[in-house]
């Protein structure tokens, strides 16, 4: 009963440590899907005269990546001829929608300039107010 009792109180230790580096490395699906989004967006605005607003089939917008293990949906919030804000979101019901202030992951083309961020329910950004700030280290790889 005694070795039960600790293998119990070792698994109620161990559990949450290991949801939070599990959640921690399903981030980098975000991270790449939002980098191949980036792709696409210049690859976009090169025969555009500003970004894709909307996600879809070219040439209308720019393709979304693939579902991936579906953890995060991904949206153009705001798009303008020298700025855009994507963002993307964990999936309600999900356990990544647990991962505290990293739920919404964020990247900012502001004239030029690249920026990271990441908040948990967050309000969309339009336009883009000033750099992005990732005060959680969401994007560390």
């Amino acid at each position: 009963m005694i070795a039960i009792a600790i293998a119990a109180i070792l698994a109620m230790v161990a559990f949450p440590t290991y949801m939070s580096s599990v959640r921690k490395g399903r981030r980098s699906e975000a991270v790449a899907a939002l980098t191949a989004m980036q792709q696409a967006q210049e690859r976009f605005r090169a025969n555009n005269s500003s970004y894709a607003t909307t996600t879809g089939n070219p040439p209308v917008g720019i393709d979304t990546p693939p579902a991936g293990s579906g953890y995060y949906t991904y949206t153009i919030d705001y798009a303008d001829g020298t700025n855009y804000v994507m963002t993307a979101n964990a999936v309600a019901g999900k356990s990544q929608a647990n991962d505290g202030s990293c739920t919404t992951m964020r990247l900012q083309i502001s004239g030029g300039a690249v920026s990271y961020g990441s908040c948990a329910g967050c309000a969309a950004v339009t336009p883009p107010a000033g750099p992005l700030t990732d005060p959680a280290n969401c994007w560390s790889r």
